[in-house]
């Protein structure tokens, strides 16, 4: 195996975030999407308004490299309605990957109903539109039975309203990497955490990612079953050197 084939290549950060302008920000997300391209990564994934971007330079290279991006990230709180506007202007510019924030304080607060519905309606926008969907659980802001009931309520949602031949194209995804955690804690994918979703989830894949920075941990998550892998390290973890990223 290649395990350039479950790398999506991460930079997810505004300019404020990365204290940064604006034009060093673009930059950063132009080196992003040319090293995804020049390393042949499975995919790069980058925020909404910079898929367009990512589009013109893919295309002028005749290049295979996917375009994921982040919907209602990194809270996950809109209403359903705004979720789909973004998500439809992502698909317009050229998005493959819609990785959606599950509104999971709303879950947490036992609002069950409003949770299924953004699931079932916002993956059938991806689905309708041959798009892969991930459903960004945030598993640090969610106990161990949470995870569990979350992974689960998600697969049950698909495998009751899409057909088998849908199943892998939705993911139920670990972490956005922008969780403010306590104690220092881990804010992405632990081996317990994505053990958890495997197994509650399936047969819907699975994506690690936030905390994936060197091959050995990588290959330990292809091992566990993961299918893709979140990270602003693809380049290291491919060449297996230090990476410099946190995500």
């Amino acid at each position: 195996m290649n395990i350039k084939d479950y790398l999506d290549s991460t930079y997810l950060k505004t300019a404020e975030q990365a204290g940064i302008s604006e034009n060093e920000n673009i930059k950063t997300v132009v080196n992003c999407v040319q090293e995804a391209i020049d390393e042949r990564f499975k995919l790069v994934m980058i925020r909404p308004e910079m898929v367009s971007l990512a589009k013109r330079m893919i295309l002028k290279e005749n290049s295979k490299l996917d375009i994921g991006t982040v919907i209602d990230f990194p809270k996950g709180t809109s209403v359903l309605s705004k979720k789909l506007k973004e998500a439809n202007q992502a698909i317009l510019d050229g998005a493959d990957d819609l990785d959606f924030v599950c509104n999971y304080e709303a879950f947490k607060k036992g609002k069950i109903n409003l949770v299924k519905e953004e699931i079932l309606k916002c993956t059938q926008l991806g689905i309708q539109n041959h798009k892969v969907v991930k459903w960004i659980i945030e598993v640090a802001a969610l106990n161990n039975q949470q995870i569990i009931q979350l992974s689960a309520l998600i697969k049950n949602i698909v495998i009751s309203n899409f057909k088998e031949e849908s199943y892998a194209s939705v993911f139920v995804k670990s972490s956005t990497g922008f969780y403010k955690t306590e104690n220092n804690l881990p804010n992405g994918a632990t081996i317990p955490s994505i053990i958890m979703m495997l197994e509650n989830a399936s047969p819907l894949p699975v994506k690690a990612a936030g905390g994936v920075r060197n091959y050995e941990e990588a290959m330990e998550m292809v091992r566990l079953g993961v299918k893709r892998i979140g990270t602003s390290s693809a380049k290291a973890i491919a060449k297996g050197t230090a990476a410099q990223d946190n995500y």
